[in-house]
Formats: C-alpha cells, sequence, structure tokens
C-alpha cells in the first residue's frame, strides 16, 4: 500500500505570500477593502439592485388583455395603493398586527433578558441562552404548522381551557398574531439582553445603596439605560411581521396582510407592477419607524 504527500511550497510560493501577508499587515484599508468587496458587492446586486428594480416596476402597468407589462410611466398603481379602501383596510390591519405581536414580544423578552443578563448564574445563563436559541433551529413552517394544530378545535389549547369553560380562539387574527409573536420572540429577546448586559452592576449596587426597591430600580434605573435595546428589538419583531404572509395563511382564516396582496398580484393575478407598488407600503413604514428611532442608539444595539 502507498501513500502520496503533496510537495511542500516552493521557495518562490513562500516569499510571494510573505510579501502579500506583509503588505496587508502594513495596509489595513486594504485588507478591510478586500474583506469587504464580496459581501458589500452581494449586498448592493442581491438587495439594492432588487429593490431598486422593485421602485422602478411600480410605476408600470400591466395589460389586462395580454398580461404583458407596460413600461410606461404610469401613477395608477400607487395612487391606487394609497387611496382604495381595500388597501387602506389590509395596511391597517397590517400595522396592528406588527405593533400587536411587538408589545406582546416586549413584555415577554424583558422578565426573560434582565433575568439572564443579571440575577441567573453563568451555567443558568447558557442553559437559557440555548433555550431561547432552540426554536430558531426549527423549520418557520413546521413551528406555524404546530400552531395551527394547537389552536384547532380538537388542539391542545382547546384541551387545556375547555374544562374551564375557555375557547380555542380558532383561526383568525388572534391566532396569527399568537403564532407570529411566538416566531419572533427570541429576535426581541437577543438585543435586549444584550443591552440588559451593559448595564452596569455598580448602579444597582447604588440603587440598593440609597434604598431603592427591586421594582423601582427596574423602574428608574435599568428600564432607561436599556430603551435603544428594546427598540432594537422592536425593529426586529415589527418589520418582520410588516413582510410575513405565511403565517397569516395558515392559521390567519380569512384574515389577509400586506404580504398576501403581494403573494397574490405576483402569482394569481400576474399583476407585478401592482405588487411592487403594495410593496412600497411596507418599506414607506418601516423606513418612518427606522427614522424616528434612529436618534435614540437603537440602531447601535443590532
Amino acid at each position: 500500500m502507498s501513500t502520496t504527500t503533496a510537495a511542500p511550497p516552493t521557495l518562490n510560493q513562500q516569499s510571494l505570500a510573505r510579501r502579500i501577508s506583509s503588505f496587508l499587515f502594513a495596509h489595513p484599508r486594504v485588507r478591510l477593502t478586500l474583506l469587504l468587496t464580496a459581501p458589500m458587492a452581494w449586498l448592493g446586486i442581491v438587495y439594492i439592485v432588487a429593490l431598486a428594480l422593485l421602485l422602478v416596476t411600480a410605476f408600470w402597468s400591466t395589460d389586462s388583455f395580454t398580461g404583458e407589462i407596460d413600461t410606461t410611466f404610469t401613477l395608477d398603481n400607487v395612487i391606487s395603493v394609497f387611496t382604495e379602501s381595500l388597501y387602506q383596510t389590509v395596511t391597517l390591519r397590517t400595522v396592528l398586527i406588527a405593533l400587536a405581536v411587538t408589545a406582546i414580544d416586549v413584555v415577554i423578552a424583558l422578565p426573560i433578558a434582565f433575568f439572564m443578563a443579571k440575577v441567573a448564574s453563568a451555567r443558568t445563563k447558557r442553559i437559557l441562552m440555548i433555550l431561547v436559541l432552540m426554536p430558531l433551529w426549527a423549520s418557520y413552517l413546521v413551528k406555524v404548522y404546530a400552531w395551527r394544530s394547537v389552536l384547532s378545535e380538537n388542539g391542545l389549547l382547546s384541551w387545556l381551557i375547555t374544562p374551564f369553560g375557555g375557547e380555542t380562539p380558532g383561526y383568525g387574527v388572534t391566532a396569527t398574531i399568537i403564532a407570529i409573536s411566538y416566531l419572533w420572540l427570541p429576535f426581541v429577546i437577543l438585543p435586549i439582553h444584550a443591552g440588559m448586559e451593559r448595564v452596569p452592576d455598580s448602579l444597582l449596587e447604588a440603587s440598593s445603596d440609597l434604598g431603592g426597591r427591586s421594582w423601582r430600580t427596574i423602574r428608574s434605573v435599568v428600564l432607561p439605560l436599556a430603551v435603544p435595546a428594546i427598540i432594537a428589538g422592536t425593529i426586529f419583531s415589527f418589520a418582520l411581521t410588516l413582510g410575513d404572509y405565511i403565517t397569516v395563511r395558515i392559521v390567519g382564516g380569512t384574515s389577509q396582510m400586506l404580504g398576501n396582496l403581494i403573494y397574490d398580484n405576483v402569482g394569481a393575478a400576474n399583476n407585478l407592477p401592482l405588487a411592487a407598488a403594495i410593496a412600497l407600503v411596507p418599506l414607506v413604514i418601516i423606513f418612518i419607524y427606522l427614522f424616528v428611532v434612529r436618534r435614540s442608539g437603537a440602531l447601535n444595539n443590532l
């Protein structure tokens, strides 16, 4: 049985690699540029160019007879989206669902993040972090269909609350809020936990020395310092909910969100310009939200 070994690099190859390494070490800006070129190019091509094409497509139209796209500039789609009652109703429903999901996730995430950052031991903190991240290992569809099963008339929730006179919410807006809140909760816990960890323990000790009780310390010391982290968490839940359309199709019953209108016009209706015009609505909403929170320092916690 014979074995082969790779030939060692030649002296010229070694010297060339050493010169390149020395050059990059002496020029950190060049090194940084080379490191960022590939991801920035990918971001520019896949995201920025695609977004620009989406914006342009919103000002085109679709021939109602042939289904072909007319590239003549028109504002008809944009005017329809921002003036017709159907789109206004769905936009309002989508924003309210996003706000409800965000509020629920923040209320649940705050005590979990605080306990992980300031109370739990190192071992307990690691266990809790694994538990927070574990839902992210499961498929999105598996989690949503699991909630569909839980919320059904014969599901786990009905089995638990029916003996006490309760009823399952079934499929609709309430089910959508519950399922989406579960989906995005880890994305809210993580930035809030990171913000809580940056709160100095000395401030908590000083508050205790000055006679501040636990709730007073949390309300007057911890929460004001954690506001940027909380806002950072809301960006995730709010933005992700605005663009969701799969969850509401599975557990939402007849309810619709903006994502459903976009999906239907891209697929069954074959009206890409109208779908692009509808997509402008969540983009405008999230850009306004980011502009409002920009000065809070929340973006530094992302």
